[in-house]
């Protein structure tokens, strides 16, 4: 729009009055157009990841769990590009292969994570009174407790394991789903159309359904985006204290854990699949607030 279509469409307004609202649509166009370098540098390290977790024979060819004989400990070179590890498994080889338990734990663990809180949440939101209020109670415990002891006390009572470690990710992050979606809950049970939506006959479950559920859900992706990298985070760290995945599954805590006691004198056993957790969680961060202000 140019200043005297600005002028045309607003004829009180006076000549600078003009010019600088065309000079702030031309900025605010710009910025619109310009490409987001760091969304897109995040967008491609997670397809590169989740290339690794759905097919990752065709990105190496080493064999994760079995050692070269004479190969042990051997620095990063163009036949093993992350180096080595003690038993001469190829590094590379073993973080590519372990994605697909890093990512397919952290999935299940927001999954369980969203559908728990979501279904606590819309019920203490819908509900109102002493629902809400129980709810809320149980909310507030869970949150009194530390995510990672109690992930700990929850592994300890079903046992070590990719499985049992995503359930307990996930049950630590139900109290964080179920707030927001009773928040949400509240705010949009308070709307007009929703109050119309009663009013012309509309059942407490279909209009919970229809309107309250999916208009509440909006900055819900957005959170669930953001919890899926806490949540390999998370899995990363129970991997590194030994209570996720038992060796030699090529799990990305459990790497670093391994390669602990070499970093004297083979760094890249820990600083290969350290950056690699450190460079997937940004870039989910980073895409999760892009979603959040799509959903804004």
């Amino acid at each position: 729009m140019t200043s005297l279509d600005i002028a045309e469409t607003s004829p009180g307004l006076k000549p600078a009055e003009t010019a600088e609202r065309s000079r702030s649509e031309a900025v605010r166009s710009s910025k619109r157009r310009r490409i987001d370098v760091g969304l897109v540098l995040a967008g491609a390290v997670l397809l590169i990841v989740l290339l690794w977790a759905t097919a990752p024979g065709f990105f190496t060819g080493y064999d994760p769990i079995k050692g070269l004989p004479g190969q042990q400990l051997k620095a990063p070179s163009a036949v093993h590009l992350l180096g080595t590890d003690a038993l001469g498994r190829d590094l590379y080889a073993r973080l590519v292969h372990g994605a697909v338990h890093s990512l397919s734990g952290a999935l299940a663990a927001v999954a369980i994570g969203l559908a728990a809180g979501t279904a606590l949440g819309v019920l203490a939101g819908s509900l109102g009174g002493r629902t809400d209020a129980a709810i809320m109670r149980l909310i507030d415990v869970l949150l009194s407790i530390p995510a990672l002891l109690l992930s700990l006390s929850i592994i300890i009572l079903l046992g070590f394991g990719t499985i049992n470690a995503a359930i307990a990710v996930g049950i630590t992050s139900v109290a964080s789903f179920a707030r927001i979606v009773r928040s949400e809950v509240v705010t949009v049970r308070r709307s007009d159309y929703v109050e119309a939506a009663f009013g012309s006959g509309g059942t407490f479950f279909s209009v919970l359904w229809r309107h309250v559920l999916p208009n509440s859900l909006t900055s819900v992706i957005a959170f669930a985006a953001l919890q899926v990298g806490w949540a390999i985070l998370q899995l990363s760290t129970l991997g590194f204290l030994g209570y996720g995945a038992p060796p030699p599954t090529p799990e990305w805590g459990l790497l670093i854990a391994e390669g602990r006691n070499y970093i004297a004198t083979a760094w890249w056993l820990t600083a290969a699949p350290g950056i690699v957790v450190v460079l997937v969680v940004l870039s989910v961060n980073r895409v999760s607030q892009a979603i959040g202000r799509i959903e804004r």
